[in-house]
């Protein structure tokens, strides 16, 4: 589904003609049940008391992380990474991060590697996984926030005051998550808006 939702997005900004109202239309029908409305105060507000919770035990109270999560030694992967602006999980959509919270892993992660995240589906139901995100997504800046809704479908998530802060995407340090930015036609040097950058 995802590849289907970014196949239309750059055919459409390439200017190639397809009907991508319908599609985006069933493709959000079908698919968009997991977003995380971060610009929701009561969803953010519950996201954060679950976050406390279950989470910020291992990702750290302020998303800042385990110590030395960055580093691929023979702990990697054992360290819960950060979900502030220093980490990573702005660069991946909405559904994937559904995904690894409840499961434990991407759907992508091949069956037979090690995974020291644990798999949430028997404490959490999608909608307090839901809430999570939301509250996670509710801590970054704007350029985040608008570069992590255009990898949802029909860039569910985009900040409402988008643009009225100026701000610039991030440059990127992960080829995966530069694909995806030059895939949906993003460039690092893009900036909307015309006032300060604002949380």
């Amino acid at each position: 589904m995802r590849r289907a939702i970014l196949a239309l997005l750059v055919a459409a900004g390439l200017g190639i003609p397809v009907a991508v109202g319908p599609c985006i239309e069933q493709i959000l029908k079908a698919g968009n049940s997991h977003f995380a409305d971060a610009d929701n105060a009561a969803t953010v507000m519950r996201g954060k008391s679950i976050y406390r919770g279950h989470c910020a035990s291992c990702h750290g109270r302020n998303l800042q992380g385990q110590p030395l999560w960055q580093l691929k030694d023979e702990y990697a992967g054992r360290r819960a990474p950060a979900h502030d602006v220093s980490g990573h999980t702005w660069q991946h959509p909405d559904e994937d991060l559904l995904h690894i919270v409840k499961y434990g892993r991407f759907a992508e992660t091949p069956v037979d590697e090690v995974s020291f995240m644990p798999a949430f589906r028997e404490v959490l139901d999608d909608r307090d996984i839901v809430a999570v995100t939301a509250f996670i997504k509710s801590r970054w800046p704007t350029a985040l926030r608008v570069f992590q809704a255009m990898l949802n479908p029909g860039y569910a998530g985009m900040p409402r005051r988008a643009q009225e802060a100026e701000w610039r995407f991030p440059s990127i340090n992960c080829n995966a998550a530069r694909r995806r930015q030059a895939a949906a036609g993003i460039s690092p040097d893009v900036k909307v808006g015309g006032g300060e950058e604002s949380r």
